[in-house]
């Protein structure tokens, strides 16, 4: 390995590198964008929003509409927060690599200059800031959305009602897959870590993170219990 060095970094590095970034654009765009005869979890839960929000314009009172918005909300607010602890403990690392090297020396994990373990660290911190922003615009979106419900008449015949109720529906749709984002985020930020014990655990980490969300958004329980009776 020492005769494919490219700076600080060697090429099984930035091959891994380059497969965790590849493993986290590509199963973001195959959830979003699956093949029309198989859909994924995500894209299935947008049928079941657009027949919330359709359900919401006849139900009286509200209440349990507003209760569903508020939790979905503290969810975003919850990971929105812990991305920023963890952005902050990995800066802390960063301005101080030299722990991380005695840690490596402890437990004979894989050797490299401090640049490399600051490397390493960013990686992560640039996951978790991502996860960050996408929680906290899905956050926003979330408040959108309940806005718009609000404003959705009571009067069924009123000819807003349904225009009105779709508009929130698509709101609450980018919602979610702003939080989808962020969690995909999260689990790639965690795959990052694997680089403490060198490229071959990260490529494999990147690997069994890209198989797991895989699984999770076209062969799960979930998914085929979402598949029965589906919002038309």
């Amino acid at each position: 390995m020492t005769n494919l060095l490219i700076g600080p970094f060697n090429l099984y590095d930035l091959a891994a590198l380059g497969l965790l970034v590849l493993c986290w654009l590509g199963i973001g765009w195959t959830t979003e964008h699956p093949p029309a005869n198989r859909p994924s979890v995500g894209v299935l839960m947008e049928g079941y929003r657009r027949e919330w929000m359709r359900q919401l314009v006849t139900r009286q009172p509200r209440i349990f509409d507003s209760a569903m918005m508020d939790g979905l909300r503290q969810s975003t607010t919850f990971f929105a927060s812990t991305a920023l602890i963890a952005i902050g403990g990995g800066l802390a690392l960063i301005g101080n690599p030299e722990r991380l090297s005695d840690l490596a020396n402890e437990f004979a994990l894989d050797q490299g200059p401090n640049v490399l373990w600051e490397a390493r660290i960013l990686t992560a911190v640039l996951f978790g800031a991502n996860a960050f922003l996408k929680f906290v615009w899905s956050h926003r979106l979330f408040s959108y959305a309940a806005i718009a419900m609000a404003a959705v008449p009571n009067d069924i015949t009123d000819p807003l009602a349904y225009p009105r109720a779709d508009q929130a529906a698509r709101l609450a749709i980018n919602a979610a897959k702003s939080f989808n984002r962020g969690l995909r985020s999260v689990y790639f930020a965690l795959a990052s870590l694997a680089w403490l014990l060198g490229p071959a655990a990260l490529a494999a980490a990147a690997l069994f993170t890209t198989v797991m969300l895989w699984r999770r958004e076209f062969a799960s329980t979930a998914r085929q219990a979402l598949l029965e009776n589906p919002p038309s």
